[in-house]
C-alpha cells in the first residue's frame, strides 16, 4: 500500500462525490476511479458505491478513510518533529471558517501569521457550515454556541447579537423601545443552520424584568448575513446581526443599534481543534496567534 492510497481514502472520506475528490487530489475523475478500483482489488473489498453525482462509502470505506487520515497526520507530525530547526514551522495547516467572518477577519489574520511562519502552507476553506462539516480540517473557526462536540474549543472573541436599523427606517417607522414594539416593525431574518430564526430570545440587561421569547413574522428572509445587513442599511427593516458584522456599519452611521438595553444573546467566536494530545507545533502556534490577535483587538 502506497501513501497515495492513504491520500485517496482520506479524500473519499471528506468529499461528497468522485469528481470533488479528484479535484482535491489534482487528478481527473477517470484516473481516480481507476485508482479506486485497483485499491479495492488489492484489499479485496468494496470501499465506495458511486454514481455520476454521489459517492457513498461502505462501512469498510469509512473506517479505511478515518484511519488513513490519522496515519497521514502522524506521518506529517513525524516529518515536522525531525526538522533540525525547531523554530521553523513547516507543513500544511488547513483551516475552515464561515464565509463572512472568514473573509473579513480570518483571512487577514492568516496573512499576518504566514509572514511569521513562511515555511507553512496555509489552506483556508470557507464554508456555509464549517462546523460540523469539518472534513479534514486541522482547525475550525466557528461563530455561535457549540452544543455538542468532541473537539476542544478555544474562545477567540465575544460576539453579541445587535438589533439594528438604518437611520432612514427609524425616522419613518419609529424606534422600538420594548419587545412588544417589534410586532409593528418589518424584521429581516437570516436562515442559518437548523436554528429557528423566527424565534427571538430577549433578556433585559437591568435584571429587573423577565426575559421574553418572541415569534417574529419576518418581512424578508435570506441565508446570507451580508445581504441581510445590506437590506437593513437600505432601510428595509430591523435586522438581528452579529456584533462583528454590524460594528463598522454602526460606527459609520449606516446603521443604528436599537434596544441596546436588551440582550439578544451571544454567538461567541471559537476555534476548534480535534484534541489536546499529539497537537503539532504548527497548531500550537496558530492557536497562540489567534488568541493573541483576539485579545489585542479588544474582543
Amino acid at each position: 500500500m502506497q501513501i497515495d492510497d492513504l491520500r485517496l481514502a482520506a479524500a473519499l472520506l471528506r468529499e461528497r462525490s468522485l469528481s470533488a475528490a479528484a479535484r482535491s487530489l489534482g487528478v481527473t475523475p477517470p484516473a481516480l476511479s481507476m485508482r479506486l478500483r485497483k485499491l479495492e482489488a488489492t484489499l479485496g473489498m468494496t470501499l465506495a458505491n458511486r454514481s455520476a453525482r454521489k459517492l457513498h462509502l461502505t462501512s469498510e470505506g469509512e473506517r479505511f478513510g478515518r484511519e488513513a487520515y490519522d496515519l497521514l497526520q502522524k506521518l506529517d507530525s513525524l516529518r515536522e518533529s525531525l526538522q533540525r530547526d525547531d523554530h521553523r514551522l513547516t507543513g500544511t495547516v488547513k483551516i475552515a471558517a464561515p464565509f463572512g467572518y472568514g473573509r473579513i477577519h480570518v483571512a487577514p489574520l492568516l496573512s499576518r501569521f504566514s509572514r511569521l511562519h513562511p515555511g507553512l502552507l496555509l489552506q483556508l476553506d470557507l464554508r456555509e457550515t464549517p462546523w460540523p462539516d469539518r472534513h479534514d480540517s486541522d482547525a475550525v473557526v466557528h461563530v455561535g454556541v457549540i452544543k455538542d462536540s468532541s473537539w476542544v474549543a478555544h474562545p477567540l472573541a465575544d460576539n453579541e447579537r445587535w438589533l439594528c436599523a438604518s437611520p432612514a427606517y427609524l425616522r419613518e417607522h419609529g424606534t422600538p423601545r420594548s419587545p412588544t414594539d417589534l410586532a409593528y416593525h418589518s424584521c429581516i431574518c437570516i436562515r442559518e443552520n437548523d436554528e429557528d430564526v423566527t424565534l427571538w430570545h430577549l433578556r433585559p440587561l437591568d435584571g429587573k424584568r423577565k426575559g421574553e421569547s418572541l415569534r417574529i413574522h419576518p418581512a424578508f428572509i435570506t441565508n446570507d448575513g451580508s445581504v441581510a445587513r445590506q437590506w437593513a442599511e437600505d432601510g428595509m427593516g430591523l435586522v438581528l446581526r452579529s456584533q462583528w458584522d454590524a460594528t463598522a456599519a454602526v460606527a459609520t452611521g449606516r446603521l443604528e443599534r436599537v434596544m441596546a438595553d436588551w440582550s439578544f444573546g451571544a454567538a461567541p467566536v471559537v476555534v476548534l481543534v480535534p484534541t489536546r494530545k499529539g497537537r503539532s507545533p504548527r497548531i500550537h502556534a496558530l492557536l497562540a496567534f489567534l488568541r493573541e490577535a483576539g485579545t489585542a483587538s479588544g474582543a
